[in-house]
């Protein structure tokens, strides 16, 4: 199965041993300089870098800026790009690159925390915006974004790259079809064995070339500490929300689409550390969430540190309907029939590159301004973060929440109290507006 990490860490060392020449077609040298969107990047250690690249593969697009807090990696990113004959400019301070008019869009790829004011910063400054998922780190931060977006009128694409993806469109479509029969029950599911515990470690300070404020931002002012750093960031409830924000976008994105929903009734979940009680890591390794709706429910659930999930699958989605169940997942799909109420439809497999996609997406938005061709734009992001939160916070409060559609707030002040994150270090939420 293939999974983020193991996606990010192929495609690196692919870069590292036959150059990134082979991830950047020669088209793009080629295509008038004049003609090309410009581009700047911002975090770019892990999933920004696979997302410029995948953009670069575009001869319309070229890459002339990139930022970062840690000076090691902007260095790294930028000599690997001298090697392809391209140069840019270095950034640590992302508000710097966005004063540069001649950038037309930007990357974000930072942990989750800084996603909300740098989006809606690179709107204001007449950007458009390819950000990473999850959009926002709370419920408040994703509605901000989404009234940027309307404000300024800017392409913002989300991470979200299976909306691009042929082979889940197909799966929604057989869904869709109503050849399953009544469905009552939809699972999504990530089980992950790279997710390894975090061994507790002291404080200290930041390694040399780190801008550690800047990396904070408007998240607490905290001592420096390695766990919280680079990948583990998502681990901690201050910069993001553990598997279910970070796949739970994906996977649940296609359950909500798959129903045609988009706000549940009610709310309840449990879990907790369970795989590794002493992990410095402050999300839940095992978690169960139960969103209602009427007439049906969708179960998310993941465990850290086994592999073997529902149907022998590491993650996927699964609907399950009267007739039968169609199965999907990132490599295809497939429908096991109930009894005899219907054939079996055998492994549909996956046939494109879903992040390649994406960003051609992008590109091509941006060039023809139709908004309406973005395969995920910010009120799709927005949707699916905040579904994600919700489970989240129904976690962290232990209670079965009911949310209030009509007044965006849940029928409870402690779950209240949990739908905007307080900003820190002189940093203030932006309305967006």
């Amino acid at each position: 199965m293939t999974s983020r990490r193991k996606f990010i860490r192929s495609t690196s060392v692919m870069a590292a041993s036959v150059g990134l020449s082979v991830l950047i077609p020669s088209s793009l040298y080629s295509c008038s300089a004049a003609n090309r969107i410009r581009i700047g990047a911002i975090g770019i250690n892990s999933m920004g870098w696979s997302d410029l690249k995948a953009i670069l593969k575009n001869p319309d697009a070229e890459c002339v800026a990139l930022c970062d807090v840690d000076e090691n990696v902007l260095n790294k990113r930028i000599a690997e790009l001298a090697k392809v004959g391209i140069k840019v400019k270095g950034y640590t301070d992302y508000r710097k690159m966005l004063e540069d008019k001649s950038i037309d869009a930007v990357v974000i790829g930072t942990p989750d925390h800084w996603h909300c004011l740098m989006m809606v910063e690179a709107c204001q400054a007449g950007k458009d915006v390819y950000v990473e998922k999850p959009i926002g780190n709370s419920i408040t931060e994703c509605r901000s974004m989404v009234a940027a977006q309307l404000r300024y009128n800017r392409v913002v694409q989300v991470g979200q790259w299976q909306r691009s993806q042929q082979h889940f469109k197909d799966a929604i479509d057989f869904v869709h079809s109503g050849k399953l029969g009544k469905i009552q029950l939809v699972k999504a599911w990530a089980y992950f064995s790279w997710v390894t515990p975090i061994s507790k470690l002291p404080d200290g300070n930041p390694p040399m070339g780190v801008d550690y404020a800047m990396w904070l931002g408007p998240a607490p002012k905290r001592p420096f500490n390695p766990n919280r750093f680079h990948f583990n960031f998502r681990w901690f409830w201050d910069y993001a929300g553990g598997l279910m924000t970070d796949w739970g976008v994906h996977l649940l994105d296609y359950a909500l689409l798959g129903m045609g929903q988009d706000t549940p009734r009610s709310i309840m979940a449990s879990g907790g550390k369970f795989a590794s009680p002493l992990s410095a890591a402050e999300t839940p390794d095992t978690l169960s969430t139960v969103y209602e709706f009427d007439g049906f429910n969708i179960q998310w659930e993941h465990a850290q540190g086994i592999d073997d999930g529902p149907y022998n699958r590491q993650h996927g989605i699964a609907f399950l309907g009267n007739n039968g169940t169609l199965v999907l997942d990132r490599d295809g799909w497939e429908v096991i029939p109930e009894g005899k109420k219907m054939e079996v439809v055998p492994r549909q497999e996956s046939v494109d590159k879903g992040l390649d996609l994406h960003a051609k997406n992008f590109v091509e938005v941006i060039k023809s301004r139709k908004m309406e061709k973005l395969h995920a734009p910010i009120q799709v992001g927005s949707n699916i973060a905040t579904f994600c939160q919700m489970g989240n916070i129904a976690y962290r409060t232990g209670k079965k929440l009911k949310w209030d559609r009509e007044k965006g707030m849940f029928n409870d002040s402690e779950a209240n109290n949990l739908i905007a994150k307080e900003y820190h270090n002189g940093y203030k939420l932006p309305s967006g507006k």
